[in-house]
């Protein structure tokens, strides 16, 4: 009788289940940020604006280079899908992806958001997390993944039977890109890091979500390594313990705010500049 597939175990599957792991990009060379030279910036950065997210919506920031920006839960447990362009050509954003592979899942202290192909270059270098004690929970969960696409309502409709909602945090974030003055932002809002949210993945490999351990006074801060146009939505989901692309959670505003650093506060920091590949792919 034809098989169509090979149902039998190979008798070398668990020498092959052994072989042991390597990293994909090792980062031994990579450009390791200084953040003694960004400590000493913070203290002598000013504040120069803050911008409310209200729940359920998206807003846009800009924060020059140099300078600082901070995210953070002010009235109740919430997590936010945060967008980055270069604020010189908006073509130049965040690259999730990449980031994913270079630093891990979950973003920590020291690593960095760094942009698309051709520039692939840091954009933000986190420097403060008041989360940083979570760690990983007996489920695997951590937080400030960089897994998750974000809520869109495309998969809402194809998971809903056609259902119509437009404040999932794809749409929050094409709303605000637009009103920052983007054109054509919906083609240019991207995978997201998402801020405070507790992710994971199963036994079977299920990307899972799980309530998030963010309270009012937590917050994320960000060194910019470029100039930046910020897009943050406050996702629908609250703090993502059951579900979201719907108003059915508790949903709170989140507030960014925005640092200037002095030049003078800046010896010793070099912006970075676009990747040096030629570009020519061998033609």
């Amino acid at each position: 009788m034809h098989r169509p597939f090979p149902l039998e175990t190979p008798a070398d599957a668990d020498a092959r289940r052994a072989v042991a792991p390597v990293l994909c990009y090792p980062t031994g060379t990579l450009p390791v940020p200084d953040l003694a030279i960004y400590a000493n910036a913070r203290e002598r950065a000013q504040r120069i604006g803050a911008v409310t997210v209200p729940a359920r919506e998206g807003r846009a920031f800009r924060v020059p280079a140099g300078g600082f920006f901070r995210i953070t839960c002010t009235e109740g447990p919430q997590v936010g899908d945060l967008n980055l362009f270069s604020a010189a050509d908006p073509q130049e954003r965040f690259y999730s992806g990449k980031t994913r592979a270079l630093h891990g899942t979950h973003l920590r202290i020291g690593d960095r958001m760094w942009s698309v192909f051709p520039w692939l270059r840091p954009m933000a270098t986190l420097v403060a997390d008041t989360l940083g004690w979570y760690g990983t929970d007996r489920y695997g969960g951590r937080v400030h993944d960089v897994i998750g696409t974000r809520c869109d309502p495309y998969t809402h409709w194809l998971l809903s039977g056609g259902g119509q909602y437009h404040h999932c945090c794809h749409s929050n974030l094409t709303r605000a890109l637009g009103d920052a003055g983007v054109e054509g932002a919906e083609a240019l809002v991207h995978d997201v890091l998402n801020v405070f949210m507790c992710t994971g993945f199963t036994e079977t490999g299920q990307y899972f979500m799980k309530a998030s351990p963010v309270r009012p006074g937590d917050y994320l801060e960000f060194f910019a390594e470029i100039e930046l146009l910020g897009v943050l939505s406050a996702c629908p989901g609250g703090d993502c313990s059951a579900e979201h692309s719907s108003d059915a959670a508790a949903c709170h505003p989140l507030e960014v705010e925005i640092w200037e650093t002095p030049a003078e506060a800046l010896a010793g920091w070099v912006p970075p500049v676009a990747n040096g590949y030629d570009r020519t792919h061998g033609r």
